[in-house]
């Protein structure tokens, strides 16, 4: 079993601190040598630097294991562990550097620990070497899991993020479906199934739509025009001529991306506070353009003008459904506040839906 990619990437930024760190050690013995030392010796001395150095490796790799033992432990048994640890530990390496030196290969350099005098106390180099070690250890350490959090937080919010996307955007109004159900059985009753089959063709190209397309991502403008059609198509089987379309895209607005299912909602509010109340109809308009490097998208009709955020966004008591609120949240959640959701009077009676968003073609 392989082990976790945190755990895995954590023990790799060990390794490499290790061996950048005893390398640097061993380079900086051999640099000090440089200045007294004859050409012909430092070989051989860096050699002895190098097999002193490889002890150390050795010997802090077993504090790592030692120290990761009692991580969980209590802050006083941490700190014992390094104090007894780093002690026993340079007691080891002492050992082995005067071994090493009394050697026939190791003689040429004298790696006896003197000591650094501090006060009135001699403290051992080894002992003060292991001690910094392991404090720049926790420091790592301590570091490298406050990194690992961070990027567990960020995630986890990327992940929600993308749940509340996927949330809002699968939210199919039952209103619209149930009624689209009941026209088709209505002209099933009549017979008339022609025009049955073509609405259920159109309805299940709009749910095809509607499911297929990743609520993450963005679909040029001509693109989600065509689920629009799927919809009018399906809505003008309902009102008949009751219902007007009048639709102006720009040029380039129609490569402009946009989130899938933006507009049908604009749509579907238009048609529920202007067309369907009233007994001779209306009309509904689309309109897209491109300014200051922004996409202007409007949808208006020509109803009774009710613009009351609440009741378009069914906040309102007894309202209703989601209506607007679904568009608002989501253009929230991609846009963040590079957008604007804006309601007004349309001229001369009904309502205007304006959305305004970044101007992105890739």
């Amino acid at each position: 079993m392989s082990a976790h990619p945190a755990c895995s990437n954590l023990n790799t930024q060990f390794w490499i601190f290790q061996l950048a760190g005893w390398s640097t050690w061993v380079a900086l013995l051999v640099l000090r040598d440089l200045s007294f030392v004859p050409a012909e010796y430092i070989a051989p001395r860096a050699g002895i630097f190098v097999l002193d150095a490889s002890v150390g490796i050795l010997l802090t790799t077993l504090l790592r294991f030692s120290y990761r033992a009692v991580w969980d432990y209590p802050a006083p048994v941490r700190i014992a562990t390094v104090v007894l640890g780093s002690f026993f530990a340079s007691l080891i390496w002492l050992a082995v550097k005067t071994y090493i030196t009394s050697t026939d290969v190791g003689s040429a350099v004298d790696l006896r620990d003197y000591g650094l005098v501090s006060l009135t106390v001699l403290f051992p180099f080894s002992y003060a070497f292991m001690l910094v070690w392991s404090v720049l250890y926790f420091c790592i350490k301590y570091y490298q899991l406050f990194q690992l959090e961070k990027t567990k937080v960020l995630r986890s919010e990327a992940l929600a993020h993308e749940a509340q996307l996927r949330m809002l955007r699968y939210q199919l109004n039952p209103h619209f479906l149930f009624n689209t159900l009941n026209a088709i059985s209505t002209l099933v009753l009549q017979q008339d199934t022609k025009s049955a089959n073509s609405m259920l063709t159109k309805l299940s190209q709009f749910l095809r739509y509607s499911l297929d397309n990743d609520p993450l991502e963005q679909v040029p403008l001509q693109y989600e025009l065509c689920s629009v059609r799927h919809y009018l198509d399906i809505e003008k089987v309902r009102f008949e001529e009751r219902m007007k379309i009048v639709l102006e895209i720009a040029p380039e607005a129609q490569q402009a991306r946009v989130p899938g299912m933006l507009l049908q909602p604009l749509i579907e509010n238009s048609i529920k506070h202007a067309i369907a109340r009233s007994e001779e109809g209306g009309c509904v308009s689309i309109r897209a353009r491109v300014e200051d490097g922004r996409l202007i998208l409007e949808v208006g009709d020509d109803g009774p003008g009710i613009c009351d955020p609440k009741v378009l966004e069914g906040t309102a008591p007894g309202s209703g459904g989601v209506g607007l609120k679904n568009i608002r949240n989501r253009l929230k959640e991609i846009y963040g506040e590079a957008h604007s959701l804006a309601f007004s009077a349309a001229s001369p009676q009904g309502c205007l839906v304006t959305v305004v968003i970044p101007y992105e073609t890739k």
